[in-house]
């Protein structure tokens, strides 16, 4: 018997307009995904501001089983906002540190993952791994 994919939504935000940014990016290389909200937490945003986009963005994924929020840094506004709401939502996970890699990555592989748990480490590995400094041996693998 075939278990029920978990349908997992995504929510990015960070400072300024990063969320957009990020968002904007992302459609312009793999198209714009389904069940995905950006947030933007502006300078004259308040902190009910950020918690009210992200309530609201969680009412606009309701459809998904599980919840992965991606933020810009680990200890900023988003990010705290995003783990203080996790408190009542058994089915969200916070990461901090997002970057473009590992957005498309996660967006491409979230259906083949089992849970929301699962699909946050293969953001953290992915995160890593979409950092490094250039090298000359490096040019070979990128200029094929």
């Amino acid at each position: 018997m075939k278990t029920k994919e978990k349908k997992i939504g995504l929510i990015v935000t960070g400072h300024g307009i990063f969320a957009t940014g990020l968002t904007n990016s992302l459609r312009q290389i793999v198209g714009m995904p389904e069940d995905y909200v950006s947030i933007d937490y502006r300078e004259n945003d308040s902190l009910e501001d950020i918690s009210k986009k992200m309530i609201d963005a969680l009412n606009v994924l309701k459809t998904c089983d599980e919840i992965l929020v991606l933020c810009d840094l680990i200890g900023g506004v988003p990010f705290k906002t995003a783990v203080k709401i996790s408190y009542s939502y058994q089915n969200l996970e916070v990461i901090g540190g997002v970057n473009l890699g590992m957005l498309i990555e996660i967006n491409l592989t979230r259906t083949f993952v089992k849970n929301v748990e699962e699909l946050a480490e293969v953001a953290i590995e992915i995160g890593k791994e979409q950092i490094a400094r250039f090298h000359l041996s490096m040019e070979k693998k990128l200029y094929k």
